[in-house]
């Protein structure tokens, strides 16, 4: 703002210059006499503030040019700042400070807990259908088409759901008693495979927790051991060794944290499926009953 007003005020002076300028030779023809001293006087007074207005505005753009200036390079320092100190830089000066390994095998455990689950979450995502829509499809073909094709569409169906269907459609000529009992056998079966890989999530979940209790005991021990190199009890020498300890318990239990949270999805995940296969063995069952009470 102060420059644009300096601007008006040069201009402004420009002006009164310029109308100065053009009423001297006029008043020179009318009075055929030679400029005074007090116009001279004038002028130069106008030229003078002409030229401090000048100066304020090349000044005022100095100062705003390094305002500027400054602004940019204290913006430039915070973002240095604020990348310098970012979570994954604290995560491993925090993961130095706890000592590479009992931070490593907690690390470690993660990593495997976190594969196994995604590995579980994968295979159950693929296995669930609509299992109501697939056994009214399996009974129509049942009516329509007849055995073979309710078959060839639980072979081709993924899941538990098709393979126990496919499994009481094999052995539609026995009893009654003999497919519910086929059907409840294959059933564990696919319960089996859907827990399989849970007993490592749950290991690494026990185990976690017990290394960073480790850590803690380590990084006791090493404070007891400085402090008595030292000989002396003091907060820089008891620090380095519970600082250890407290890092790695705290990584311990986040890492068990973690991996009960997928844990806990994917027992979700089982026990819907679970769910899924009983009622369509009920619905199978009935299928079936009513097919053999026609013959």
């Amino acid at each position: 703002m102060k420059a644009k007003l300096n601007i008006i005020l040069i201009f402004i002076t420009f002006l009164m210059c310029c109308d100065c300028i053009s009423a001297a030779p006029g008043n020179a023809a009318n009075t055929n006499a030679v400029p005074s001293k007090a116009a001279t006087a004038s002028a130069e007074g106008k030229s003078k503030d002409t030229v401090m207005v000048d100066s304020n505005a090349s000044n005022d753009s100095t100062t705003m040019g390094d305002l500027l200036d400054d602004a940019a390079l204290e913006m430039e320092d915070s973002t240095g700042v604020a990348q310098d100190d970012g979570v994954y830089t604290q995560l491993k000066t925090k993961f130095m400070d706890g000592g590479v390994g009992f931070m490593s095998l907690v690390a470690l455990c993660l990593i495997i807990g976190l594969s196994f689950c995604i590995e579980r979450i994968v295979y159950l995502s693929m296995s669930e259908i609509d299992a109501r829509k697939f056994m009214q499809s399996v009974e129509n073909k049942l009516k329509t088409e007849g055995i073979e094709a309710a078959k060839d569409l639980c072979r081709d169906t993924r899941g538990p759901v098709a393979s126990i269907a496919y499994q009481g459609l094999l052995r539609h000529k026995d009893t009654l008693e003999n497919i519910e009992r086929s059907v409840s056998s294959y059933a564990s079966v696919q319960i089996g495979n859907m827990e399989k890989g849970c007993s490592w999530i749950t290991l690494c979940i026990a185990m976690a927790p017990s290394l960073g209790f480790l850590g803690t005991v380590i990084g006791m021990v090493m404070a007891f051991d400085n402090i008595e190199m030292a000989g002396d009890i003091g907060p820089t020498i008891v620090a380095s060794g519970m600082k250890v300890a407290l890092i790695t318990t705290i990584f311990g239990i986040i890492t068990a944290l973690i991996l009960q949270l997928f844990y806990n999805y994917i027992l979700t995940k089982i026990d819907r499926l679970t769910a899924q296969m009983e009622e369509s063995a009920i619905t199978l069952m009935d299928i079936l009953s009513e097919e053999k009470s026609k013959k």
